[in-house]
């Protein structure tokens, strides 16, 4: 392992850096079937921009983007972050993404996301941790509620994607939510 942030079973969490532009991860912004679901993929995102995004990173105290890392082969399969940190509510916004299509479908985004939301309530007094997702995207909606989040509401055509206009449904949960539902 190299300079784990955060460890589990499987995998482990760690910051990006400049060495993982040199990997793959330029790519998976690239890639029309990993960004199906996202806001990606509308720009060609380069190695250069990635380099860029991954020196600010360090400045920006309202974000946490770590690399998930598959412990076996200590391969960089994708990326996982809070963000939108509000140190006034309490509250964050989460995001998960496997770019390395091998991994997917395997549980490493569950095994990801109870990590950092584990890392954001009870490291970071976190109260609230919310995300988004397009309403046809079937797996982080099965992702969300499996965390324990529950359904908020929909926003009406929020995002324009292929073509169209797609809703996008809102889930959260609280910290005694997620330890209730996570009790070791």
């Amino acid at each position: 392992m190299k300079n784990p942030f955060l460890v589990g079973k499987n995998i482990y969490l760690r910051g990006l850096t400049q060495l993982d532009c040199d990997g793959d991860y330029p790519l998976w912004l690239n890639d029309e079937f990993i960004c199906q679901y996202s806001e990606h993929h509308v720009f060609p995102y380069t190695k250069e921009d990635a380099q860029a995004y991954i020196s600010k990173l360090s400045l920006q105290k309202d974000k946490i983007m770590l690399a998930i890392i598959d412990k076996q082969t200590d391969k960089h399969i994708g990326n996982i972050a809070i963000f939108a940190i509000s140190y006034l509510h309490l509250s964050a916004e989460f995001s998960v993404m496997i770019g390395n299509k091998e991994f997917l479908g395997k549980g490493y985004s569950k095994e990801a996301s109870l990590m950092m939301l584990n890392h954001g309530f009870n490291t970071m007094n976190l109260h609230r941790i919310y995300c988004g997702t397009m309403q046809n995207n079937e797996p982080m909606k099965h992702l969300a509620i499996s965390l324990g989040m529950i359904q908020e509401g929909v926003c009406r055509d929020e995002v324009y994607k292929n073509g169209k206009y797609h809703d996008t449904i809102r889930f959260s949960i609280l910290k005694n939510e997620f330890n209730t539902v996570n009790k070791s």
